[in-house]
């Protein structure tokens, strides 16, 4: 059956063997190429062309990311060269989970990524805005990587220019900005700021608070540039069209300019342009008459997009929005038809097939990549699926208009405040929920998401779908973790680093006295694994540092416990939890201190050394990466030491004047690649090293290469909270006493 679907269709042999390429490189387009030769054996023209479309994808793709990443920034960047020239502003600034505020800035006709100095003044420049920099050039990290940057410029003064960039992006660089002024005038701030995301593709002015709640409720996609953004907009094209009398292929055309044209007014960047192809493929296979047409449409805006850029196979959005299509094709139509033979409307009932389709299909890789499963996306994108379509409908008809009548466009998007506010309470109301996400074991996800597909799509699979779906959450149940049991308070010594996600959080207990040094991310469960160690009460909170993985959780700690100090080192930084943190701290009249080198923090017995930072003002040290200076702790009882460094990696450790052996080390940076790591081993010398990093993190933490540094070193123990849960060390006068709660 399958050899025959394969030769009554070449082109879709030949497609897919060149996306086999593209995506997978040589190996992959090996695989390919043996596969379908093998399926195809005795066509020998058609293998041919297999085997040369499988390498020549190959080629493209290798040749294409030779091109995307070659820079002339490298040395400048390996030598900190202090560049003092014009940017231009490519993407919002943005205050990110990592804290600093950061920006994508064109320099030398390449991309970089700017790290501002200190906190906002004023209103942030708009994209377009041409920027005087002074700053150092560094080599790209992480970050910059994730954004296809070329380096890091960590600037020390930044002053407007007054002037924008011009030509073709200027001009779509003000029909932006009237557009933006369009939707967002007369709307509460939440309602327009969720109203610009969801047509501009620009969340940068959503609140925390709802972006967080968006995110839990699994309703995200509705303020990012995707396919769906797309295709209701093609969709609003051809109604008007229709109503106008105009052809299809009319219509059909009308709405693929109007595409390519929103693309590049939504930012143009990798996601919107991958946004573009998928609606367009979207847009073809809905219209397409037979099946294999639409599998067509698929292949061809997979190799577009990987044409494009074949480094998108990494990027998790990439593949979301290739298996939200393949849910689309496979379960969309039989859902909808059966929607529609219950009465349904049919344009309720395209929107309800849609949205269980893509939930079902994408669920498994977002709980396989963040570990984390949302209980409450699909009621809470079932509820949101009818308001989409008019939001989207009267912000496109309010952009437009801004463009000429910006009066008349503000009064069409206030059009859209009902079904605004009412997608914000459904996303606040299904994130309060208790437990609305949890670590669900990716394979039972997939396992039910693949049985609910194949009960849609196969009548014949749909009569046995309750029990088999009983049987999976019944296994789902007896395999999950067991909550631990309360431990008694320690008498002697007790360090333990907690399971909290993606994130740093470490206990120190002796007795009834508590030192928490920093507490994971906002929903990393901090209060809880307090609990289970029966911590009643905090000595002292220490923040190592402005970022949402380390300071995130601080608020709820304040919010739980009576905590008497605050050990802030945060350092004049900004973070999406800050201001809770301050607020909850003063409204509980708990004080705040700055660390200093030398400085002692005492609990009872309980004494912590602080090796970092030195105190210094904010501005001396403003545009640097907060890692560097983040608090460095060292605990010491007796004999016994450990060394705390939070994200200081080891090039800033070797550096401390006053490093000793240590027994125990919590490893930098949750285990981040670090070229120095073996230096640092040599010389700290612990018996325990602990990574605290979240299981699936999107981050890849720990790094392969100190995972092996790690294994290395001989004689030294091992302990992961991804994999092993909250690590907890009993100091005893025998020798250190491990072990690990799930």
């Amino acid at each position: 059956m399958m050899r025959a679907a394969l030769l009554a269709h070449p082109r879709h042999v030949a497609l897919l063997a060149v996306v086999s390429g593209l995506a997978g490189g040589p190996l992959a387009a090996a695989v390919a190429a043996v596969v379908l030769a093998a399926l195809l054996a005795g066509r020998r023209a058609l293998v041919a062309l297999v085997v040369v479309a499988a390498f020549g994808g190959a080629w493209v793709a290798q040749a294409r990311t030779a091109a995307l990443e070659r820079t002339a920034l490298a040395g400048p960047a390996r030598a900190g060269v202090t560049v003092v020239q014009d940017v231009v502003l490519l993407a919002p600034v943005r205050t990110g989970a990592r804290g600093s505020r950061t920006a994508l800035v064109r320099l030398r006709g390449e991309p970089v990524l700017l790290r501002l100095p200190g906190p906002a003044q004023g209103p942030a420049p708009t994209v377009g805005t041409v920027l005087a920099i002074r700053g150092r050039l560094a080599p790209a990290d992480r970050h910059a990587r994730l954004l296809r940057a070329h380096a890091v410029l960590r600037a020390t003064t930044v002053a407007p220019t007054g002037r924008r960039r011009g030509g073709v992006p200027g001009a779509l660089d003000r029909v932006r900005d009237r557009a933006q002024d369009a939707l967002v005038a007369a709307l509460r701030p939440d309602a327009g700021a969720l109203l610009r995301g969801m047509v501009l593709g620009d969340d940068s002015g959503l609140p925390d608070r709802l972006r967080d709640a968006l995110r839990d409720a699994g309703l995200a996609h509705l303020v990012a540039a995707s396919g769906q953004n797309v295709v209701l907009l093609a969709t609003l094209v051809l109604l008007v069209g229709a109503a106008l009398g105009l052809p299809l292929s009319a219509r059909l055309g009308v709405a693929l300019v109007l595409v390519a044209l929103y693309v590049p007014l939504a930012g143009a960047g990798p996601s919107i342009q991958r946004a573009g192809v998928m609606g367009a493929a979207g847009l073809v296979a809905a219209l397409a008459g037979r099946p294999a047409s639409r599998w067509y449409a698929v292949l061809l805006a997979a190799a577009a997009t990987l044409v494009l850029d074949p480094r998108a196979t990494g990027d998790v959005g990439w593949r979301l929005s290739f298996l939200a299509v393949l849910g689309l094709l496979v379960a969309a139509p039989p859902l909808r038809a059966a929607l529609v033979r219950r009465r349904v409307p049919g344009p309720l009932a395209d929107a309800l097939a849609t949205t269980v389709a893509a939930t079902l299909a994408t669920a498994p890789l977002l709980a396989l990549t963040f570990g984390q499963t949302s209980l409450v996306t699909l009621p809470a994108n079932v509820l949101a699926a009818p308001l989409v379509a008019p939001v989207m409908w009267t912000g496109f008809v309010a952009a437009a208009l801004g463009q000429g009548l910006p009066a008349i466009g503000a009064q069409v998007a206030s059009l859209a405040a009902l079904p605004l506010e009412l997608l914000v309470a459904v996303g606040v109301r299904a994130a309060a929920i208790p437990g609305a996400t949890a670590a669900v074991p990716a394979a039972l996800v997939t396992a039910v998401c693949g049985l609910g597909l194949a009960a849609i799509r196969w009548p014949r699979v749909r009569a046995a779908t309750p029990g088999l779906l009983l049987a999976l959450v019944a296994l789902g149940l007896a395999l999950a973790p067991r909550p631990e049991a309360v431990l008694a308070r320690p008498a002697g010594l007790r360090l333990a680093f907690l399971d909290v996600g993606q994130g740093d959080a470490t206990l120190v207990q002796h007795g009834d006295h508590a030192i928490l040094v920093d507490a994971g991310p906002p929903d990393g469960g901090v209060v809880e694994r307090l609990a289970q160690l029966g911590v009643r009460r905090l000595d002292v909170l220490v923040v190592t540092h402005a970022q949402d993985d380390h300071d995130g959780g601080a608020p709820a700690v304040l919010d739980a416990l009576p905590v008497g100090l605050v050990l802030d080192g945060r350092d004049g930084q900004s973070s999406a939890q800050g201001p809770r943190l301050v607020a909850a701290a003063r409204a509980r009249h708990v004080p705040r201190r700055p660390p200093d080198r030398g400085q002692l923090v005492r609990a009872g017995p309980i004494t912590l050394r602080v090796l970092s930072p030195v105190a210094a003002p904010a501005a001396r040290h403003a545009g640097e990466d907060p890692n560097d200076r983040a608090i460095v702790l060292e605990l010491v009882a007796g004999a016994f030491r450990a060394l705390l460094p939070a994200d200081a990696e080891s090039a800033v450790l070797l550096g401390l004047p006053d490093l000793r052996a240590a027994d125990v080390l919590k490893v930098s940076h949750h285990g981040s690649a670090d070229d120095a790591l073996p230096r640092l081993l040599e010389r700290v010398d612990p018996h325990l090293a602990v990574v605290s990093a979240g299981r699936g993190n999107r981050f890849g933490h720990p790094h392969p290469d100190t995972v092996r540094a790690l294994a290395a070193r001989p004689g030294l123990a091992v302990r992961r909270t991804d994999r092993d849960g909250t690590v907890v060390v009993d100091v005893r006068a025998g020798g250190p006493l491990v072990r690990t709660l799930r």
